[in-house]
């Protein structure tokens, strides 16, 4: 059975593996993001990618990224009206502001290399960025921290999508992921678990968990590790993929 889902899968992959996979028909926020190739606005693509994809790729379109090497004037002026769902036009124009400031000072895979080195796990270094984004900026607003995320007091629960997401944009390369950054490790690289992957990761009896949450995200990766121990992240848009077509 496992070898058949395997092989189901590295088919799929092989097929998703081009650059046409991401078109007008089929949109995706990596769409936008690869017009760049650039890690802010990667990041800015990753964590507004929430809700209907055609309506993500459209916001993102009509953001002027140019704006991440302006001062905060010239910030706010170009954003005048922009605003995405959960965040108003505040947290909108404080987004870029906060990587704006982050721009000046480092770089996003430099401050992630901080807390990944540790342990080489990719969700502490997720949470050196988380907290050197708020340190940064003292803005706060539901809106925004919904966007960016928060840090654990306790144990983690939240699947942290929109950030493995980011890094697997980042640290793999293929005709899909950019590669921009070279020290992370694919190996180390978690599944960005969405709906439609939970889903389908169940129907094929990848995941065991009932919840949607980083237990599940690990286990699904840990099933992912049995078909490629070096890059089990690379069945992600495959299995997203088959979810969203409803193939299974």
């Amino acid at each position: 059975m496992r070898k058949d889902i395997k092989r189901l899968l590295d088919k799929e992959v092989l097929k998703r593996d081009k650059v046409g996979e991401l078109n007008d028909d089929k949109p995706d926020p990596l769409m936008v993001a690869r017009e760049y190739k650039d890690e802010y606005i990667s990041l800015i693509c990753a964590l507004f990618a929430y809700g209907k994809a055609s309506l993500i790729v459209k916001f993102l379109y009509s953001l002027d990224f140019t704006l991440l090497d302006k001062s905060k004037k010239e910030i706010k002026e170009g954003l005048k009206g922009r605003y995405y769902r959960f965040q108003s036009n505040e947290d909108v124009v404080e987004f870029f502001k906060t990587l704006s400031l982050i721009k000046k000072e480092s770089s996003l895979e430099d401050i992630f290399l901080k807390g990944y080195k540790k342990n080489s796990k990719t969700i502490e270094g997720i949470f050196e960025l988380i907290s050197f984004i708020y340190d940064i900026n003292p803005y706060r607003s539901r809106g925004y921290e919904f966007l960016v995320g928060k840090i654990p007091t306790k144990r983690i629960t939240s699947p942290y999508k929109r950030w493995f997401m980011f890094l697997r944009w980042m640290v793999r390369k293929d005709s899909l992921d950019m590669g921009l950054w070279q020290r992370v490790d694919k190996k180390d690289l978690l599944v960005p678990l969405d709906t439609h992957t939970f889903n389908i990761s169940k129907k094929l009896g990848l995941i065991d968990r009932k919840s949607y949450d980083f237990k599940a995200v690990e286990e699904l990766t840990k099933s992912l590790r049995r078909f490629d121990k070096d890059d089990p992240v690379k069945y992600d848009f495959a299995i997203y993929r088959l979810g969203q077509e409803k193939k299974i």
